[in-house]
């Protein structure tokens, strides 16, 4: 920490600083939200990931993990990265070797295998005649900015290895992620940060920027009404079973009161009645 903070005070914090590291944020994180709930109100037939697994799906049962898992991972070790300060896992006894030991291991890993998930999914949409139709400009868009996003957060990674002079990211990065949540930007921190660390910070914020006016919006949501929604009747046992579900307060949807549906019922049940009798 103390090789660091003369390099924060150091820091020089221009217009241009300000506008990226104090202005520029809030910008995205504005799109971000008003971009979600507007496709929310407007777009819900288009809020959905447009599945093509129906066209193939020997290659997306391999990808479509690796990618979904690994992005979880990445993820994951962004939040531990970003939320948590070191003087924290310090106070639980997670010396820097040990954390940037399990953060270049575990992060190395999951960072190619999401890199790897990515590759093949873009390889399925190139390769295969049908979901190469359904892929839209919009589409090879997002995979593109995706790509970029991992590449740059790859090479962070290599570079802070390779380079022992690239500031600490938890003492420049962390600190400024943090301070935008409190609404005081410490444009100093990220100033002093690496171009590596600079240019993934920007690619990430414009990958957020797009996010709610992609198929990436679906990780906004999660099934979680399938939980609480009333069964499905697929078939009528007839108006006395009906009655008797109803009135034991079972949820279900309500049976829809006809005449012909009534009579119907009472054709049947008498029909059964008379089978019985033979």
């Amino acid at each position: 920490m103390n090789r660091v903070a003369p390099i924060v005070q150091n820091a020089d914090v221009g217009v241009g600083s300000i506008v990226l590291w104090g202005v520029l944020p809030y910008v995205v994180l504005a799109v971000v939200v008003g971009g979600t709930v507007w496709r929310y109100r407007y777009d819900q037939f288009g809020w959905t990931t447009r599945s093509s697994q129906l066209y193939e799906s020997r290659i997306l049962r391999i990808a479509s993990p690796l990618f979904h898992f690994g992005i979880l991972a990445v993820l994951a070790g962004h939040i531990m990265g970003l939320f948590i300060p070191a003087s924290w896992t310090a106070a639980v006894g997670v010396t820097e070797g040990m954390y940037h030991f399990m953060a270049l291991s575990i992060g190395t890993i999951a960072g190619i295998g999401t890199l790897l998930g990515i590759v093949l999914l873009v390889w399925r949409r190139r390769t295969t005649g049908p979901v190469f139709m359904a892929t839209t400009r919009n589409d090879k868009f997002m995979y593109v900015m995706l790509l970029a996003a991992l590449l740059t957060g790859l090479a962070t990674t290599v570079i802070s290895v390779l380079d022992q002079s690239v500031a600490d990211y938890r003492q420049t990065v962390s600190p400024w992620f943090r301070s935008i949540w409190i609404f005081q930007p410490d444009v100093a921190a990220m100033t002093a940060a690496g171009p590596s660390f600079k240019l993934h910070a920007l690619w990430a914020m414009a990958l957020f920027a797009i996010w709610p006016f992609t198929r990436l919006v679906h990780a906004f949501t999660a099934p979680v009404h399938y939980l609480f929604r009333p069964y499905i009747v697929y078939r009528s046992r007839g108006t006395g079973s009906s009655s008797h579900h109803h009135s034991s307060g079972h949820r279900g949807w309500e049976p829809v009161g006809t005449q012909d549906r009534a009579h119907g019922s009472t054709k049947v049940s008498t029909r059964r009645k008379g089978a019985g009798r033979r």
